[in-house]
């Protein structure tokens, strides 16, 4: 039975956009002799941050301390301004969308979406109504009455989704949320992930999936070994890393030999440039200077009728800026 297209009509909230919906302050966390996290300081404001880490950076007890599932050893953790663990009134603002599973296969898809709302305190017809509408969002609601047992990894991962929304959260953290999804499945979470970050909530999302990640959000947090190693916006963390060139790809409209070898010639001896490299389709550049070579270019195109067909910055990406940081 397939399952319906994800809608928008069941959401009416709105949020104010906060700076440091989420604060972590000099933060870390021990299990015995095993440091989950070290020394963390980190704040996330509205809208949607990815949270990326190889397996074993920290992020799983990142997320598990946001949303109070356990204490830390040294240090605050803040959510909507107040300390979150065993706070009772920060919780209930917090949904989780856990990578985990643990169902009671012989309920329904309805039924524990229905019982997630009642545990949030929602009357027993208001639980039914929240269920129903979830489900619809999500996506299941010609589904909603199988057996989560019958459902397949996708169909799990919208149930839990729609159990982590019973409350209109304003912060939801998502624990690899893409797993197990097919295509169209993967694009209707990431547009539903953008859309909540629209409305004001705060949203964080862990992945290793890079490039679905950069479809959500230009926002990351890049940790390693318990560490953060950056923050802010993609281009803006590439920008900093002065240690490595910039590779930026060309092609042009007219693709003759002899055109990309003139334009080659003008930007070697007009630009400051680290290598250079052609092949069938274009040149690809290397420089420690962009914003130059982009002047340089811009005035090749304007006033020497160099018309380029393509230019884009090969490494300036996450899956770049991440394989920087983690060497």
């Amino acid at each position: 039975m397939p399952v319906q297209a994800v809608t928008r009509e069941v959401v009416r909230v709105r949020f104010e956009p906060r700076p440091d919906a989420i604060e972590l302050t000099g933060v870390s966390r021990w299990y015995g002799p095993v440091i989950g996290l070290n020394d963390v300081s980190l704040r996330v404001g509205s809208g949607v941050t990815g949270l990326l880490g190889p397996n074993g950076a920290g992020k799983s007890t990142l997320l598990r301390l946001v949303t109070g599932q356990i204490s830390a050893s040294l240090g605050d953790v803040r959510v909507l301004g107040e300390p979150v663990f065993q706070n009772p009134n920060v919780l209930r603002s917090i949904g989780c969308c856990p990578d985990l599973e643990k169902f009671n296969d012989e309920w329904t898809g309805r039924q524990f979406v229905r019982a997630a709302a009642y545990l949030a305190g929602f009357s027993a017809r208001e639980a039914a109504a929240r269920a129903n509408d979830l489900l619809a969002l999500v996506g299941l609601a010609d589904a909603g009455d199988r057996v989560i047992g019958a459902y397949s990894k996708g169909m799990r991962q919208r149930v839990k989704l729609a159990q982590a929304l019973v409350a209109d959260p304003e912060v939801i953290v998502f624990d690899e949320p893409l797993t197990g999804m097919d295509p169209v499945g993967r694009r209707q979470m990431v547009e539903l992930v953008r859309a909540f970050g629209a409305e004001g909530r705060t949203i964080l999302v862990s992945s290793h999936v890079l490039h679905e990640v950069e479809a959500m959000t230009e926002n990351v947090v890049l940790i390693h070994h318990g560490r953060v190693l950056a923050e802010g916006r993609v281009h803006e963390i590439r920008s900093l890393l002065k240690g490595y060139p910039h590779h930026i790809r060309i092609e042009l409209e007219e693709n003759a030999p002899e055109r990309r070898r003139a334009l080659a010639q003008r930007l070697v001896a007009e630009a400051d440039l680290a290598g250079l490299r052609f092949d069938d389709e274009g040149l690809t550049v290397e420089t420690t200077a962009p914003d130059p070579l982009f002047r340089v270019l811009e005035g090749l195109v304007v006033d020497d009728g160099f018309e380029v067909r393509k230019l884009y910055a090969r490494d300036d990406s996450l899956e770049a800026v991440f394989d920087y940081l983690v060497r």
